[in-house]
């Protein structure tokens, strides 16, 4: 007898897996239909009207059965006997199975990576993975509690299931290739704010940066990670909008010599998790020149904030670190600065610092 129910589960699964939603929710309209159009021959008048049969219908057909609504002559007792209740029965079966395939295919697709964010918009994208930095990454984008509020899309090319299921601001995708443009396409590539590439190795980050530098909207700005220095003087000899980011341990360990706790500043400077943190802004379009002295003392008395200095573009290869005091800063410069928390372009009051 087990091998019986067996079999028969197996066959039915087979066939609600051959069933498309339109074919169920066709045969669910008409049956619905047949069962009115009968009791509506029964006169049975008490059940016929829409709000009063779909109800019934709903309750009687998924076996509640309240008992406040029930046919009241003999051909209507036929019709529920031999056509609602059975043919029904069947078919609120068939529709909790194909629910619970829908909602296993979607969650399967999630962990897999097999789903298309081809609709995402300004949103960051993580190309690459590693076991410990880029778990680092995502908890340093998440702590600074005053971003933008953009979704994270985490792309790779392993074959693995998605690292950060339970973090609902964390999508994942599994591509075939970070070069190819249908797949780059799934992630929005076009639509992307901001891009951070960290790659398997250098040659995997050189062609992705290289790849995608074109294919991002013109403010997108593109992050990527080398261990070659050489792979950085070459890709920005083609690609102006990558801010290129290399390995700086022996610097840092003559630094800490020379100066000892070095290190410690680097290290609190990059991490939003705790302590001041460097931050950017970027002046408004609209705002008139001004010098850098005023928004020094501007930035120190009312954010509690200290300007480290004024770039041009958003990969800052033209920095002016720790300008004099009447060193003009203009509309689009961008000010890099040391603070507690974020300081928002709104909360600048603009206007009064240009005077």
């Amino acid at each position: 007898m087990p091998v019986i129910f067996k079999r028969l589960a197996l066959l039915v699964r087979a066939h609600i897996d051959q069933l498309s939603w339109q074919a169920v929710v066709l045969a669910i309209l008409a049956h619905m239909l047949v069962t009115w159009g009968l009791l509506f021959i029964a006169n049975e008048q008490a059940l016929t009207s829409f709000t009063t049969f779909f109800y019934y219908y709903t309750v009687t057909t998924s076996t509640v059965g309240y008992g406040d609504f029930s046919p009241t002559s003999e051909l209507g007792r036929w019709v529920v006997a031999l056509i609602q209740i059975p043919f029904g029965l069947a078919l609120f079966g068939v529709l909790l199975g194909k629910t619970g395939q829908t909602v296993t295919y979607l969650i399967r697709r999630a962990m897999t990576g097999d789903k298309n964010f081809a609709h995402s918009n300004n949103h960051i994208i993580i190309f690459g993975w590693h076991d410990t930095r880029t778990k680092k990454m995502i908890d340093y984008i998440l702590a600074d509690t005053k971003r933008t509020d953009r979704r994270i899309l985490l792309a790779v090319t392993e074959q693995m299931d998605h690292p950060f299921l339970t973090n609902e601001n964390v999508d994942f995708a599994r591509l075939t290739s970070f070069t190819d443009l249908e797949e780059l396409e799934r992630v929005a590539i076009s639509r992307a704010d901001k891009v951070i590439i960290d790659g398997q190795d250098d040659d995997q980050t050189f062609t992705t940066a290289l790849r995608i530098s074109r294919l991002v909207k013109d403010e997108c700005h593109i992050s990527a990670h080398f261990l070659d220095e050489t792979k950085v003087d070459m890709l920005l000899e083609h690609c102006q909008n990558v801010e290129c980011s290399s390995a700086k341990s022996a610097e840092i360990l003559v630094r800490s010599m020379q100066d000892p706790g070095s290190s410690r500043v680097q290290e609190e400077l990059l991490s939003t998790l705790h302590g001041d943190t460097q931050f950017s802004l970027a002046i408004p379009s609209e705002c008139e020149e001004m010098e850098f002295g005023t928004l020094f003392h501007h930035f120190k008395h009312d954010y509690n904030a200290i300007l480290l200095g004024v770039a041009h573009n958003l990969s800052a290869q033209n920095m002016d670190l720790n300008p004099p005091l009447d060193y003009k800063v203009n509309a689009g410069d961008i000010l890099h600065y040391i603070a507690l928390e974020r300081v928002l372009t709104n909360e600048v009051d603009w206007q009064s610092l240009a005077k």
